[in-house]
């Protein structure tokens, strides 16, 4: 899969579709899902060119990669879903339904989420 700079998060990144932001540094935007699967769930979205975790982890330098997982760690604490528990969720291709081309990390939290495939 090749990055499209089209995508749905590439143009919320840019500004050019409005979101519910919950963060913002250098490195990540994070807003609230608009079709959530938790009380609490979060996108956190990195500002970079990466389809995908796998090509995150191959392409991102690593001050980019630190920058980015803070970001996650400072949006689970400021949607107050620490101490409760919380889950990340990356999806990487077909199989696992990744549904936009652009890495991200869904943060899920607000209840019990279960176990972790039904």
């Amino acid at each position: 899969m090749s990055y499209d700079n089209q995508n749905i998060f590439a143009k919320i990144i840019r500004g050019e579709i409005p979101c519910k932001r919950v963060y913002e540094d250098e490195f990540a935007l994070a807003f609230h899902d608009i079709q959530p699967e938790a009380p609490t769930h979060v996108l956190v979205v990195p500002k970079g060119d990466f389809v995908s975790f796998d090509d995150f982890t191959q392409k991102a330098s690593s001050e980019f990669m630190v920058g980015y997982f803070s970001a996650v760690q400072k949006t689970a604490a400021l949607i107050g879903v620490v101490e409760g528990g919380y889950r990340i969720i990356s999806n990487h291709g077909a199989d696992a339904s990744q549904s936009v081309p652009h890495f991200h990390m869904h943060i899920l939290g607000g209840k019990p989420l279960g176990k972790l495939l039904p």
